[in-house]
């Protein structure tokens, strides 16, 4: 069985977000997505607004 694991990172880049922690590929914060969750968003509102999958939503929450 060959099993695939996708990693999403969260990196700093200082010319990205003012070298804010992003979700890699996106613009999207890690603050911006822990500020969804604690407003009560679910993750598939926030794969909606704001394009982040799952993966980078808990890749958000592990950065804490």
């Amino acid at each position: 069985m060959n099993n695939k694991y996708t990693m999403v990172e969260v990196i700093v880049d200082e010319k990205i977000r003012f070298g804010k922690p992003i979700i890699n590929g996106t613009r999207i914060t890690v603050d911006e997505v822990l500020g969804a969750l604690a407003g009560g968003m679910t993750f598939e509102e926030i794969e909606i607004e704001y394009g982040v999958n799952k993966e980078g939503i808990l890749a958000a929450l592990i950065k804490v």
